[in-house]
């Protein structure tokens, strides 16, 4: 095991910090400026990038005209330069879409104020093109501030080869200073800002803004560019095309609005390219080609075709609540995609496949994988269960007790992922088979970190899924130890579950084999830490075996 600390994390963001670039500030443009949110880049293209930085303005009004630069070394000479301006009708937030450099490259860029005060250094690769032997991708998802310390980014931030970081939402959570993870929060002095649950435009902005002061994320997005996409909290939980299930339009506004300000917000803070679909905002799905090895197609499946999750709103108990919930749930006519993005991802796939390129991989927010809920009596013996239930709280008791209600009547352990839209997701597979392509499909959202292989309702193998645990946010197994383990034993699909542990998900692919190694962190409440990977598993070529342990 290997042990970091908060300073090893610092030095990797580079000693450019403060140095002073003189030349640069003119009358018209003077103007202090600090880089205190860090930079980063993302959506990164063979022959370039999306870098970003926000400059923190002295009088807090008014444009700031920044300099940005890249070069091949950390030290060297600029290659490329440019001038941005940091908006203030933008939170001075700034963004370049850099091009004209070489495929399959590292480099470094940075920004410069126009008092001459330097960022810290950042880090991207382009994509490649031709061979490529190896690829190494971070996944990660799920980093609640209050939750506890980002130190599985300052873990990530360390790696040796880091291509590219896949995040699959959840960047920013909505909820105010007395509501989820609260408790840790408390005790680490790291409440949410602003404290109340999260409605408006300056509200996400400063959100994101106390997400991006953190030292661990500003050396992750300084090691390598994100490839990002949202999941709901970045509006509010468990999102829809048409509202939420935390959102309230009788107390909260309008959910259009809501949503508008969050998304407005999300694309001034995060190095993402905006949609050229003409499709609106909601429409982020897109794809990277790491030359001939792989094709990454990144999904969105809450804002652009959601359909509402169906949900218990009686006595779990009561056959009848039973059968309404999973009769709406077989509901041939809800979608999670849109008929409009499968397509698109059919044809990306089989093109990725007509290629001759042996992966294809599947950045997608909720786990896919059939889950039926775990019935913990049977599995952990009634005496065990027992005790554990009694160091349960009452509303944890009887929360359990109205989930293993449901399950025993055939509900699955999630609603919110593909396992409430069964239609949605035979559709999917039926698109993987006329692609010609048995995809790798990663996956967020569940704060739990997965092994699974897929299977159609014909019972073929349809894909492999890995799903990354959090970065930080609680996870059921925090409540009930050893839970990941019951749930793998109940379930044919399920090859590894562990509801326990922080971390990430490192993803390695060879032409021969795909490797992720579940990577965890041995606490997010204090620095040094620990990491340690609790399982390495391997899908080969053929994918016929499915997954294995390597």
């Amino acid at each position: 095991m290997t042990t970091i600390g908060r300073r090893g994390a610092l030095a990797l963001l580079g000693s450019g910090a403060g140095l002073a670039l003189p030349g640069f500030a003119t009358a018209a443009t003077a103007r202090t400026a600090r880089f205190d949110h860090g930079i980063a880049s993302g959506d990164p293209a063979a022959d370039g990038a999306v870098l970003w930085t926000r400059a923190t303005v002295a009088d807090g009004a008014g444009d700031a005209a920044l300099e940005w630069h890249v070069a091949d070394g950390p030290d060297a000479k600029p290659l490329r330069s440019g001038k941005v301006t940091a908006r203030a009708a933008a939170d001075h937030t700034a963004k370049v879409e850099v091009s004209g450099l070489a495929p399959g490259r590292d480099y470094w860029f940075w920004f410069a104020a126009p008092d001459g005060v330097r960022s810290p250094v950042g880090r991207f690769r382009t994509l490649p093109k031709g061979r490529v032997e190896r690829l190494t991708i971070a996944v990660a998802s799920c980093q609640l501030y209050p939750g506890g310390l980002f130190n599985a980014y300052a873990d990530m931030a360390a790696l040796p080869r880091l291509d590219a970081v896949v995040h699959l939402g959840d960047y920013i959570y909505e909820y105010g200073a007395d509501g989820y993870g609260a408790d840790i929060g408390r005790k680490l002095d790291r409440l949410p800002d602003p404290s109340h649950e999260i409605l408006t435009l300056d509200d996400y902005r400063r959100r994101h803004a106390q997400v991006k002061h953190d030292p661990d994320m500003q050396a992750a997005h300084a090691r390598a560019a994100f490839i990002c996409v949202w999941d709901d909290h970045e509006v509010a939980n468990d999102g829809w095309v048409g509202g939420a299930e935390n959102h309230d339009p009788a107390t909260e506004g309008d959910w259009g609005a809501r949503k508008a300000a969050a998304m407005q917000a999300y694309f001034e803070w995060m190095p993402i390219r905006e949609s050229r679909r003409g499709l609106g905002r909601e429409a982020i799905y897109r794809s990277f080609e790491f030359g001939d090895l792989a094709t990454l197609a990144m999904v969105e499946t809450r804002l652009l075709a959601r359909s509402q999750q169906v949900a218990f709103k009686g006595d779990t108990r009561e056959p009848d609540e039973v059968a309404t919930v999973l009769a709406a749930r077989a509901r041939p006519d809800r979608e999670l995609l849109g008929a409009t993005q499968q397509r698109w991802l059919e044809e990306t796939l089989a093109r990725s496949v007509r290629a001759g390129k042996p992966w294809q991989l599947l950045g997608n927010q909720v786990v896919m994988a059939r889950v039926a809920g775990p019935d913990l009596p049977k599995l952990m013996g009634a005496g065990r269960f027992a005790a554990t239930m009694a160091k349960l709280s009452e509303p944890w008791r009887a929360r359990m007790t109205a989930a293993i209600a449901s399950y025993r009547a055939g509900a699955p352990f999630n609603l919110d992922s593909w396992d409430g839209y069964p239609p949605a997701r035979e559709r999917l597979y039926q698109s993987f088979r006329r692609a010609g392509s048995r995809p790798i499909v990663l996956a967020g959202d569940s704060h739990a970190a997965w092994s699974n292989d897929l299977y159609d309702d014909g019972g073929r193998l349809a894909a492999a899924e890995f799903g990354c645990t959090a970065i930080t946010s609680p996870s059921f197994g925090a409540v009930l130890p050893g839970l990941g383990d019951y749930i793998a034993e109940a379930n044919r699909e399920v090859v590894f579950c562990d509801q326990d542990r922080k971390g990430y998900t490192l993803l390695t692919l060879t032409p021969d084999a795909a490797v992720a190694e579940h990577v965890a962190v041995s606490t997010v409440m204090a620095k040094p830490f620990d990491r340690q990977v609790v399982a390495r598993h391997r899908v080969t070529l053929d994918r016929a075996r499915g997954i294995e342990t390597a």
